[in-house]
């Protein structure tokens, strides 16, 4: 007999509401329980959610509108899923239409279909294996093109994505049977795929990759320890000036510090130290968007945020003279973003001297 695979979200919905959910994202507790029970409800842990709203605060998101999703990975150290956040594929749209140059999207076109019967086993919701075989009848392909305007033409880029290749396992590495999801919508879920490979050949510097595709993959196995791809917006100095006299400051950001790398967590303390020294926060904003992606990047804002804002609070209890910017005390920049750089020093050594 055939047993499927099911990711059903628990009948009965039981996550606290953390203390910071109102005091840093300023939501009630019926939001919260909308977040939990509609949002995301196979969420198996407040601080998956947590994740969610940080990356959707860092990015200006509604997160009532899923532009994310709380994603199962397998981690063989552990022996079981993990959650982790991934944006969705209307997220990736959303940052490819910001950017002012996507013209467009194509229907999918689809390879043969294939009937392949799949058996092995899986872990349910209660982390319980299962043995499972079910026959699945899917595209061997998809391809699909995405339009950006280059040079003031509308330019095409197509990516081919094979399904045997991108559908989600319900057992981790080891395991060969799909995910409910993709038993249900095998050309539904490979067409969102399709459309993330396309979007990021298009606009390779703005576009990671989605929820859809990370389902049910291993996170041992990704080279990138971010778990979410993403932007963080640089805040004005003046801003932090102007909070730090009201008092009002922007409580930090909640971020897992499990999930940054100890030699981030160690460059991030480096450079806070450096530019505290300095006194170049522009500068070091603009070094951090060089130097950092995702969640990795979004610590390094947070970060700089707490530090910037102690130090212009510090300064106005006392009548500190500026002294002029060293910009040897700033961590070496990439090429491509030394000149920015060296021009953000500058104008605010200038600043500084007038």
């Amino acid at each position: 007999m055939s047993n499927q695979p099911r990711n059903n979200p628990v009948k009965t919905r039981n996550l606290p509401m953390p203390i910071d959910v109102n005091q840093v994202y300023g939501l009630s507790e019926q939001s919260w329980k909308v977040l939990t029970d509609v949002t995301f409800p196979t969420a198996k842990t407040p601080e998956a959610i947590m994740m969610a709203l940080d990356y959707c605060k860092a990015r200006k998101l509604d997160i009532f509108k899923k532009p994310v999703h709380v994603v199962p990975m397998w981690s063989a150290a552990l022996g079981r899923n993990v959650e982790t956040v991934w944006p969705s594929i209307m997220e990736i749209q959303t940052t490819a239409s910001r950017t002012g140059l996507w013209a467009g999207m194509d229907r999918p076109v689809w390879g043969p279909d294939v009937t392949r019967t799949f058996t092995g086993r899986y872990k349910d919701d209660n982390e319980q294996w299962q043995e499972s075989s079910v026959t699945v009848t899917f595209p061997e392909w998809v391809a699909v093109t995405v339009y950006r305007i280059v040079g003031g033409k509308r330019c095409a880029f197509t990516e081919e994505v094979y399904w045997q290749e991108a559908y989600s396992t319900a057992g981790g590495k080891n395991s060969q049977v799909p995910t409910a999801m993709w038993i249900k919508r095998p050309k539904g879920q490979l067409a969102k795929c399709g459309k993330a490979a396309s979007l990021r050949a298009a606009f390779p510097e703005e576009c990671g990759y989605a929820a859809e595709e990370m389902d049910g993959k291993s996170i041992d196995d990704m080279n990138d320890s971010s778990v979410i791809n993403g932007t963080a917006s640089r805040i004005d100095e003046a801003d932090v000036i102007d909070d730090a006299i009201v008092g009002s400051v922007e409580p930090p950001r909640v971020i897992d510090l499990s999930m940054i790398p100890p030699k981030v967590q160690k460059a991030v303390s480096e450079l806070v130290r450096r530019t505290a020294l300095a006194g170049a926060w522009k500068a070091a904003y603009d070094y951090a968007n060089n130097k950092f992606k995702g969640l990795d990047l979004t610590y390094a804002i947070a970060e700089l945020d707490k530090a910037s804002a102690s130090a212009k609070a510090a300064s106005t209890k006392g009548d500190v003279n500026h002294q002029p910017i060293d910009a040897s005390g700033m961590p070496p920049a990439s090429d491509p973003a030394s000149e920015a750089l060296n021009k953000a020093r500058e104008t605010l050594g200038s600043a500084r001297q007038s």
